[in-house]
């Protein structure tokens, strides 16, 4: 990103570069002490971030933005100053923020970021066109893989570039720092090469990213990352944000519910076992559990006991002590009139409980049993 830095201070001007240095992809074109020079190198240079002082001599830094305006010039504007006051003026001439003087680190990196963010959607609609209107698309259920349209796969750099993803894809577009990432991806090595190695993954993610016009959504600091995917489908926040949303399950949500259970074709990530990822990968599948069983709820409701027997199968396969699917499959068998076959699902549920973990069925399933199988000898 190329900035322009423009106040009459130069003290400012050291500051303000010594703070941006600390962030990755920042390109100073300039330092201006006053704003027709500032303006005369504008009207020749692409830039995409100016830093201006309001309190300026002869031209204050908002007489500047609005002749800056009146050119037709839509360059993103940050006031700096000394002076709140200021601001509510600042947005009539379309300030992109304001800092109040004297700048923190932490407030200047996250106006930054934000621009970072907003050029990576731009960028990424360009590179869609470039490539063909193709669609990205990030599979993370029951694997872990990147496909562009007709679906073809994007290769994976090793093992590691793939965790790296894996890992900011979690965080959801939050900063992670370099010391999180080097305790939890190189566990155990020593600090020297883990920094060495994920230099190298950073390397090759952003490899794998470019290859399908994503390069610049892999955001960085000195010291963090980031994974922004706002223009990108990713499987797992599909399924999740479908699961919000559909809070009850009857018999106008049933086909919504059905393609969502489509959705989740395995746990996250699938067989790789990533022990960072345990919580995020329990707390999709427990997600994945209720929506089932309020799926199957709702079907057996509407009479299809097959489709139900068929999704409950699957969920008893993931979980054999798991006593709810287990109910729902006798409700199912029971709806179908099938005595064997409900005879055989709680004997076979009895049995597993008690050689798994030593227990019987609680008295809801015991009673329950009673009364599906006395309903049909009536």
């Amino acid at each position: 990103m190329k900035v322009v830095l423009i106040d009459d201070e130069k003290a400012m001007h050291l500051i303000m570069r010594r703070m941006l240095a600390r962030v990755a992809d920042i390109e100073i074109m300039g330092s201006f002490l006053d704003t027709n020079s500032a303006y005369s190198y504008l009207a020749n240079h692409e830039v995409d971030l100016v830093f201006v002082d309001i309190s300026m001599p002869k031209e204050s830094g908002l007489e500047f933005a609005a002749r800056l305006r009146a050119s037709g010039r839509s360059v993103k504007l940050v006031f700096v100053t000394s002076h709140k006051d200021y601001a509510l003026y600042a947005f009539d001439v379309y300030a992109y923020d304001f800092i109040v003087k004297p700048v923190d680190q932490e407030r200047l990196h996250r106006t930054v970021h934000r621009v970072l963010a907003e050029m990576h959607a731009e960028h990424f609609v360009q590179a869609k066109q470039d490539l063909g209107f193709r669609e990205v698309k990030f599979n993370c259920l029951g694997g872990i893989d990147i496909q562009i349209s007709q679906g073809v796969s994007v290769k994976w750099k090793s093992s590691k570039s793939t965790e790296l993803f894996s890992y900011l894809l979690v965080h959801k577009g939050r900063f992670v720092s370099r010391a999180r990432l080097i305790e939890d991806i190189y566990e155990g090595m020593p600090q020297k090469n883990a920094e060495t190695y994920l230099n190298t993954t950073v390397y090759q993610l952003r490899k794998v990213l470019e290859s399908c016009g994503l390069k610049e959504s892999l955001l960085s600091d000195s010291t963090h990352y980031a994974l922004t995917l706002n223009q990108v489908t990713v499987d797992a926040h599909s399924f999740e944000q479908g699961c919000r949303q559909l809070a009850v399950v009857d018999e106008t949500t049933i086909e919504q519910a059905l393609e969502l259970e489509q959705l989740y074709e395995g746990d996250l990530f699938g067989d790789r076992g990533f022990s960072w990822a345990w919580s995020e990968v329990g707390r999709l599948s427990l997600m994945y559990t209720a929506l089932v069983q309020k799926l199957c709820g709702a079907l057996l409701h509407r009479g299809d006991a097959k489709t139900a027997i068929r999704l409950l199968t699957k969920l008893i396969s993931r979980n054999e002590l798991d006593e709810e699917p287990r109910m729902l499959l006798m409700k199912a068998f029971a709806l179908q009139k099938n005595k064997e076959a409900l005879d055989r699902q709680y004997l076979e549920f009895k049995e597993t409980l008690q050689k798994e973990i030593g227990v019987s069925p609680s008295l809801e399933a015991v009673s329950l049993y009673a009364e599906l199988i006395s309903g049909m000898n009536t």
